[in-house]
């Protein structure tokens, strides 16, 4: 396996929602559902090229795609080649897009899934400022929600109290999940 690559495999038992076949080439969308990244690139060759697709399943637009360890690691195949460029090209045009709050809260799930599963991986690594940023960042957001001392103190204002604690850990994982996801397009040519 590659050692770089930060996703995981589709379930043995699944199999692509658009051909209906074995995942051949297997990505995974930000949604987290599994595609062949042909059929995937085909569905939005389909549509309009300026817009990214949405997953065929939930209908979330797909702005990053994810291919599977097992497509990086046969990279002397050339029909596998094409189809990784032509998923960096879409990680490319849609992958740095602009998104909305609410596609942030969406995508929010599937990143930190991902970025957990990295780091309890033992064959993956992170880079070290990175490892070191996101220990620094839950380690004083810990800090802040275990301490007495809050903007909205809980003793006061009772459950309404905990609304600043919500906030700090919101935007923390908003921001490593924003940090995991431009690793991940810059590891997968994404830049």
């Amino acid at each position: 396996m590659s050692s770089s690559s930060a996703s995981a495999v589709p379930p043995e038992d699944d199999v692509c929602s658009v051909c209906h076949d074995r995942f051949r080439i297997p990505c995974q969308a930000n949604c987290s559902h599994w595609f062949c990244g042909e059929c995937i690139i085909r569905v939005w060759n389909h549509g309009p090229a300026v817009q990214p697709c949405k997953c065929p399943i939930c209908r979330r637009l797909i702005n990053l795609l994810v291919p599977a360890n097992v497509s990086i690691d046969n990279d002397d195949d050339p029909q596998i080649q094409h189809v990784l460029g032509e998923v960096q090209h879409y990680n490319r045009i849609f992958g740095g897009a602009h998104r909305s709050l609410t596609q942030r809260l969406q995508d929010l799930p599937f990143f930190i899934r991902r970025l957990f599963r990295e780091l309890l991986d033992p064959q993956r690594t992170l880079p070290l400022v990175f490892r070191a940023r996101m220990i620094i960042m839950v380690a004083l957001s810990a800090i802040y929600v275990l301490s007495p001392i809050d903007i909205l103190p809980e003793n006061v204002l009772g459950l309404f109290g905990f609304f600043d604690d919500f906030l700090v850990l919101l935007i923390v994982f908003l921001h490593l999940a924003a940090v995991y996801r431009s690793l991940l397009l810059y590891r997968h040519g994404g830049h």
